[in-house]
């Protein structure tokens, strides 16, 4: 089974960090997923531009409403993700909490949410 595995941060906290900072914490992910990627687990991951970056769409009065980001209201934001294949959820919560976002980066709000793919489909 698939499990999408969402990256979280606190972009303001983010941002406040120094370079040396925030690659001394990013440095770390490169190398799990390599391990990742070798154990079999890793489908796919991805990091995300800031929400600022991107669009919204939604439906309004029949047509499509197209907005800048953020998309929500939060403190936290995706940042990035990653699709693991695993037998089941406790085996997904066990190989994504080796991430570094499960246990460095708590300054910047890091933290994962693991989720079941109902439908997964490739072209």
């Amino acid at each position: 089974m698939k499990y999408l595995c969402l990256g979280y941060y606190d972009e303001k906290k983010f941002e406040a960090l120094s370079k040396t900072e925030l690659d001394a914490i990013v440095s770390q992910c490169p190398p799990y997923d390599a391990a990742l990627r070798k154990s079999g687990h890793l489908v796919v991951t991805a990091s995300l531009e800031s929400p600022r970056a991107g669009k919204a769409l939604r439906p309004r009065k029949g047509k499509v409403s197209v907005t800048d980001g953020p998309f929500t209201e939060t403190k936290e934001q995706v940042g990035a993700f990653f699709i693991i294949e695993a037998r089941d959820l406790d085996e997904a919560v066990r190989v994504a909490s080796n991430h570094p976002a499960a246990h460095l980066g708590e300054q910047v709000g890091w933290g994962l949410e693991v989720r079941a793919i109902d439908m997964f489909e490739q072209p």
